[in-house]
């Protein structure tokens, strides 16, 4: 029987837990939360594995992987916000840093052409420094473990550097994509 359905409904799977993840951060159920996260990060690990491994990727996959992506990590900033547990100007940078992102994506894809979208070393960089934000304000909510303030607000700091410089890079980088294609469309 062939399996390779099963990364993407994995991928499916744990874009389903970013509104069950978000409200249990709302709820204050920090222990509940952090279990689900790290359920979530290890679906997104074994959903990789598995494609890699049995050569099961798809078009499908490479769209929906992020999307999973950003869907749990915007719903933890943005709820992680709402219950004053990051500052609102982090959240808005990170909102905001992919709202460029997939507002530039659409408009290449629609003004020059087919858009083959591969996150950048200091993305993935960017995501994993996001993902151990989130995890370690987790799990300093929970009542039995106090972290040092400076782990928490050097890591917002850390993720702030790495969030701006990603955004800007991703400007840069497909904003000069978009004009060499222009000029090659001007001049054939």
């Amino acid at each position: 029987m062939r399996l390779s359905w099963l990364p993407n409904a994995i991928t499916l799977a744990r874009m389903l837990m970013a509104p069950p993840l978000s409200w249990l951060i709302l709820e204050g159920r920090d222990a509940s939360a952090l279990a689900l996260a790290l359920v979530a990060g290890l679906s997104d690990a074994v959903d990789g594995l598995l494609a890699k491994r049995f050569g099961w990727q798809s078009r499908l996959g490479g769209l929906l992987d992020p999307i999973a992506d950003k869907l749990m990590l915007l719903g933890c900033f943005v709820a992680l916000g709402v219950a004053e547990a990051l500052p609102w100007w982090l959240v808005a940078l990170v909102v905001g840093r992919d709202a460029v992102i997939v507002a530039g994506a659409l408009a290449y894809h629609r003004l020059v052409g087919p858009l083959v979208a591969a996150p950048s070393g200091l993305s993935k960089v960017t995501t994993a420094a996001q993902i151990a934000l989130v995890l370690l304000v987790l799990v300093d909510r929970l009542d039995r473990v106090v972290l040092p303030g400076w782990i928490d607000a050097g890591t917002a700091l850390l993720v702030a550097a790495l969030t701006a410089a990603s955004g800007l890079h991703y400007v840069t980088t497909w904003g000069a994509r978009a004009r060499r294609a222009w000029r090659r469309k001007e001049n054939p």
